[in-house]
């Protein structure tokens, strides 16, 4: 009962929105990735300040992933309307901004230029963590969602190669198709950020890209906040609560010898990745 009900509350939710949607804001900001990083628990402190509106339904829309055939106006339904933003912006003398997070854009081949090319001006936010426990962390999450097969990390690693292979060239040559094994089975590739956070800068712009360390985020999450907040241009008003969530029981541990070859795998990456974060990883450290 309680579920058909969401779903008709949903489904009512989304024809207002597209009957409304040249009435909505876009996202001034988004979060973009790096999957199991932290970027569920930054965007509930995010979605505390006031003046930060969420997505109306979901914290992740997808389009610039896997949904972007809907089109803008599809996109922009999902989003407060401006009356809402104009009565926030009178009230605290700041103008509102709008966001979204869904990790997948990081690592989707297209999302980073469609990105660009609709929200012109947006701000980007990435969250990077460890490598080896995001890699094994996010085994466990698609194992957990049944998405992954193979109950085995090291297995699973051993068949990321095979499984990836031709999974970017697909997605470009057929802009709207879908790959599951790119999506849910990337990862290694998905922990290489450097090369990730390249295009970015390079069509977003360095001074519109803030990399984060999760690490730090969960160790000194009221600084990191505030750090966010300057990069959005926005006032510190009320202290949000600090939650970590999506966190996922341990499964068995990862062998050592395992851990010390992917460790090794990930170095150069992982250096390259000071130069965005000012600092050396603290995983690194």
């Amino acid at each position: 009962m309680k579920l058909r009900l969401k779903r008709s509350v949903h489904a009512l939710s989304r024809t207002t929105g597209r009957l409304t949607a040249r009435s909505r804001v876009l996202p001034s900001f988004l979060i973009a990735g790096a999957q199991r990083s932290g970027t569920t628990s930054l965007y509930r402190a995010l979605a505390q300040h006031p003046l930060i509106l969420k997505p109306v339904l979901h914290k992740g829309v997808h389009y610039f992933d896997v949904a972007y055939g809907r089109g803008l106006l599809w996109y922009r339904a999902h989003f407060p309307l401006r009356a809402t933003a104009s009565r926030l912006a009178n009230r605290y003398g700041c103008r509102p901004q709008a966001f979204e997070s869904s990790p997948y854009y990081l690592f989707h081949p297209l999302a980073c230029s469609r990105i660009a090319w609709d929200l012109p001006g947006v701000k980007v936010i990435v969250l990077v963590r460890d490598p080896v426990e995001r890699a094994f962390s996010a085994h466990a999450h698609e194992l957990a969602r049944g998405f992954e097969t193979e109950a085995s990390f090291p297995r699973a690693v051993e068949l990321e190669e095979s499984r990836l292979a031709g999974a970017v060239e697909g997605l470009r040559a057929s802009p709207y198709s879908l790959n599951h094994s790119h999506r849910h089975h990337a990862y290694l590739a998905r922990g290489r950020y450097a090369g990730q956070l390249a295009p970015l800068e390079a069509l977003i712009g360095r001074d519109r890209l803030l990399v984060l360390d999760s690490g730090r985020f969960f160790s000194e999450p009221e600084v990191v906040y505030d750090r966010v907040l300057e990069f959005l241009g926005l006032p510190h008003i009320g202290d949000p609560v600090f939650e970590r969530h999506n966190a996922r029981p341990r499964p068995a541990p990862m062998p050592e010898s395992l851990r010390r070859e992917l460790t090794d795998h990930f170095e150069e990456s992982d250096t390259l990745l000071t130069s965005w974060l000012g600092t050396e990883p603290t995983w690194r450290r």
